[in-house]
């Protein structure tokens, strides 16, 4: 075996959200720490995620208030500069990603490396074994944070810039007349949304009759009716429960088809300038080699028996943390496990440090798409095996006050409350500023509040929040609680 050329406490592969996170983290303890990776220096949501999506997310809602606002009087002629929205997207994106750059560019040049990590085993002393450039680095532990990339397909990956994905998308240069986009998880959704903001035909595939990852099916039957018909997008169309026979270049490679069979079984095609896949992502785990260090991962590249809190893999000294684990593919995810694999291999493993909030994903859509605690599908079976009953209070926005004099009164909202007790279990919605709602919510969750608990809260009118009390009044009546007085007087 080749003698290792460096010998490291520590070794972090990947400076995402993260790795960043976990490095800055060990180093407060061990100062003989690396850090290697291969690419930008930057986190994916600067870079290729949030950030330049919710840039494109805001042009489009700047056009989509423009173009839709006959209903209060205002029209008028709007021009959409598809290259000046695109120059936008680039110039605050680099201008985030900048801040993180700058942050980096102060590290130790003697921690970090740049370059293409290989895992090739273990030492005589059980210690992981790196080779990256020309070096062998023996490392006593090691934090993986290599992230995910976009999957596509090996038959798709010859078809050239045609096929967008969402590390791809954001480096256009001009708006696309037609897209198709194929995946109505948060990325389908929101770009397919977006771009059909500003403009540009879309058509949405999915292979099943889900948007957005919701659990609660009868509030995806809501989301779905309101994706498919908000006033706002006319032309995007929603095509569920279809299946992708392939896509095809065209001769002359301007145009890209997406050919599928429709819900009767009938061959379709639709041309496009473009096709966006968002279809899930994979990780670089298999890639990286971490079989020759014993870590198995399953037949989706995901690691097995993971710790979702700390990211450590069973009782060795791998941790495998953000993206790279598959648990939940989120940015503040991704930065608490960062800080919790840190934290334990700095020897703080204690409950006051290692941590995990309570789950909240948000698909900024118009409504938003929103989930936060426990999942519908999660509660049934804790039901089911007698370890709790709960009940479902509701709140549908077409008739809510705020929203209806905005204009944006779509969608509805389930809160999950306890039946013992009323403790607000979890929540799922689409609604306006569902964002906001969440996070009062998340809030409310981890600090174990009751729905009589929060709707002792001021409430102020008019504001959508006031959604939120309709709901926790409908939990109320399903527990058989007596609103407060006060409450009883408020509209």
């Amino acid at each position: 075996m080749q003698t290792p050329t460096r010998y490291v406490d520590v070794a972090v592969i990947g400076a995402g959200t993260a790795g960043q996170v976990a490095f800055k983290k060990v180093l407060k303890n061990h100062e003989n720490t690396v850090i290697i990776n291969n690419g930008f220096w930057t986190t994916t949501c600067a870079t290729v995620g949030c950030m330049p999506s919710k840039l494109l997310i805001a042009a489009a809602h700047r056009a989509s208030y423009a173009m839709h606002s006959e209903e209060f009087g205002v029209s008028g002629d709007i021009q959409i500069d598809g290259k000046a929205v695109m120059a936008r997207v680039q110039r605050e994106r680099d201008r985030f990603t900048s801040f993180i750059t700058q942050q980096v560019e102060r590290w130790d040049d003697n921690k970090t490396i740049d370059g293409i990590a290989k895992l090739v085993g273990k030492d005589e002393n059980g210690h992981i074994l790196i080779s990256v450039n020309e070096e062998l680095i023996s490392a006593k532990k090691l934090i993986i944070a290599t992230g995910s990339t976009p999957f596509v397909p090996d038959e798709w990956k010859n078809l050239g810039e045609r096929v967008l994905t969402s590390d791809t998308v954001f480096e256009l240069t001009d708006l696309p007349k037609t897209l198709a986009v194929i995946g109505t998880g948060a990325i389908g959704l929101e770009l397919a949304q977006a771009m059909a903001k500003l403009g540009v035909t879309v058509k949405l595939f999915n292979r099943q009759a889900k948007v957005g990852g919701i659990s609660d099916e009868a509030l995806n039957a809501i989301a779905i009716d309101v994706l498919a018909n908000n006033p706002n997008t006319p032309t995007l169309e929603l095509l569920l429960n279809v299946k992708i026979d392939g896509l095809t270049l065209s001769e002359d490679g301007e145009q890209i088809s997406v050919d599928y069979q429709d819900l009767q079984g009938s061959k379709q095609r639709f041309s496009a300038d473009r096709v966006l896949l968002a279809i899930g992502r994979k990780t670089h785990l298999a890639s990286l080699g971490v079989q020759s260090i014993d870590v198995e991962i399953d037949e989706r590249g995901n690691p097995k028996n993971v710790n979702p809190k700390t990211g450590q893999v069973g009782d060795s000294n791998v941790y495998i943390i953000g993206d790279a684990n598959g648990i939940l593919p989120l940015m503040h995810v991704a930065s608490d496990e960062g800080y919790n694999a840190g934290s334990v291999v700095c020897g703080d493993g204690n409950s006051d440090l290692v941590f995990q909030r309570v789950p909240m994903a948000i698909t900024f859509t118009e409504p938003n798409i929103c989930q936060v605690g426990e999942n519908l599908p999660t509660l049934n079976a804790m039901q089911d095996k007698g370890e709790l009953q709960f009940v479902t209070g509701r709140v549908n926005f077409s008739n809510q006050g705020r929203s209806r004099v905005m204009g944006v009164n779509m969608g509805q909202m389930h809160i999950y409350a306890h039946k013992d007790n009323g403790k607000i279990l979890g929540a799922s919605m689409i609604a306006p500023d569902g964002e906001y709602l969440t996070h009062l919510l998340a809030l409310a969750i981890d600090n174990g509040l009751t729905a009589k608990k929060m709707l002792e809260m001021p409430f102020y009118h008019p504001t959508i929040v006031e959604a939120l009390r309709t709901c926790l009044r409908d939990v109320e009546r399903q527990l058989h609680i007596e609103f407060i007085p006060n409450e009883k007087l408020t509209p």
